[in-house]
């Protein structure tokens, strides 16, 4: 199934830039142009709309899950915050990466895309401290989820998570039915995400036939950076790995090689979780802290995804012209930190993110499109990212408990040097 929706993705890719092609050739009356671009454009504006329909309802549910059962591993206590000291330090990292990479390289500088009419509303950098604080608590829940205004969603899922983890005996009618819900709107979001190929298209055919072939190098540039700004990352990563483990680190990237690969080739880090146990163990980590530390990665250390993000977000900025001040830029930092928690397992959640934080920073909900066209090559990138960082993770906190097998790494290590 997913190797058939990958095929469907780069046939929509190629197909949607051939067409525009075509279109950008063969069509001279950049009037009769424009009429096609809105034509395609009823399939993008469709997709949009289906996305900002699960935002409100995917977001809460999935905070509220993730946070009640964070409540309840740390309660195990030190494990629990040396697992989550560490998370929160490499989503910081890996954030602050995407950010700067996004400044240094500025991929959407060269496309001058045009935003259409802004939003009403005043926009985030018009706030004034006093009015950012008071925004984030919601007057209304419903107006909130109405408006799809995500930091007041994640304030009000905060305190529905942890009053769920006070309530003696957890809730558990509705700890449960907030699963369900979960669970039935990640099925809706996969239902979503299968109307994707056809945006894709749409979308690339439509900038394509509309900006030319110049188009497909701010693309590239993108594409490129982003994959740079993960090498970076990942270094980062190896790097605060060899602090806590020292040389034995080097076999760990080679233990985890396989299931990094699998999630590469999968563009999902879920299917490689079993195989990530595996291995994990063979280094040498306990069973006890891999089980305890790789859940919780999954729903609350997703580095690539992160960074993607702030990275996408900026190159949508760029692409249109708008320019975030640095205060708008900490805040994205702070957004991103909180909403991509408890989003493992969601397909397309960055999407999800991104689409949201658009609407917070009043930038064009269009530039969604941009990233969708290309989104698939990346995620495969951060996928492996995702298994590299809990990798990393998972031995840290095994070593400070006292938790790593040091005769199984060191075996482990041999024969990586051997290879």
């Amino acid at each position: 199934m997913q190797r058939r929706f990958t095929l469907l993705v780069i046939a929509a890719m190629v197909g949607g830039v051939v067409a525009g092609l075509i279109i950008h050739q063969m069509v001279t009356d950049p009037a009769r142009i424009s009429q096609i671009a809105v034509g395609l454009s009823v399939l993008t504006d469709v997709f949009l709309r289906l996305i900002k329909m699960i935002i409100a309802p995917l977001v809460f549910s999935t905070l509220v899950v993730g946070i009640a059962h964070m409540q309840d591993t740390a309660a195990i206590g030190r494990v629990g915050a040396r697992t989550m000291g560490w998370f929160i330090g490499a989503s910081l990292v890996s954030l602050l990466i995407g950010l700067a990479m996004a400044r240094v390289i500025e991929p959407g500088a060269g496309l001058h895309l045009i935003a259409p009419a802004a939003t009403s509303g005043p926009a985030a950098g018009a706030l004034s401290l006093k009015d950012f604080i008071t925004h984030l608590v919601p007057t209304s829940i419903i107006g909130a989820m109405a408006d799809n205004e995500i930091l007041q969603i994640a304030v009000f899922s905060i305190f529905v998570g942890t009053a769920i983890s006070a309530v003696e005996g957890r809730a558990p009618a509705v700890l449960a039915l907030a699963e369900q819900v979960a669970a039935i709107m990640i099925k809706v979001t996969g239902y979503v995400m299968a109307f994707a190929p056809l945006a894709i298209f749409a979308a690339l055919a439509s900038t394509v036939a509309t900006q030319g072939v110049g188009v497909l190098v701010g693309y590239a540039k993108f594409v490129g950076g982003f994959y740079v700004s993960l090498g970076l990352l990942w270094l980062a990563i190896i790097g605060a790995g060899f602090l806590i483990i020292r040389g034995r680190v080097k076999g760990l990237v080679g233990a985890v090689r396989d299931p990094a690969l699998l999630a590469f080739s999968t563009a999902s880090s879920e299917a490689a979780y079993p195989r990530l146990l595996e291995s994990l163990e063979r280094f040498g980590v306990s069973r006890r802290i891999a089980s305890f530390v790789l859940p919780l990665g999954y729903s609350f250390n997703l580095d690539g995804a992160m960074m993607y993000c702030a990275f996408a977000i900026l190159f949508i900025a760029q692409a249109y012209g708008v320019p975030l001040s640095l205060s708008q830029q900490i805040v994205m930092l702070a957004l991103l930190m909180v909403t991509t928690k408890g989003m493992a397992g969601v397909p397309r959640a960055s999407l999800v993110v991104i689409a949201a934080s658009l609407a917070y920073f009043h930038l064009p909900q269009a530039g969604l499109l941009l990233i969708l066209a290309v989104d698939h090559l990346l995620d495969m990138g951060r996928s492996a990212t995702n298994v590299l960082g809990n990798s990393v993770a998972a031995a840290v906190v095994a070593r400070w408990e006292g938790e790593l097998d040091e005769a199984k790494s060191l075996e482990v290590d041999g024969l990586e040097q051997r290879r």
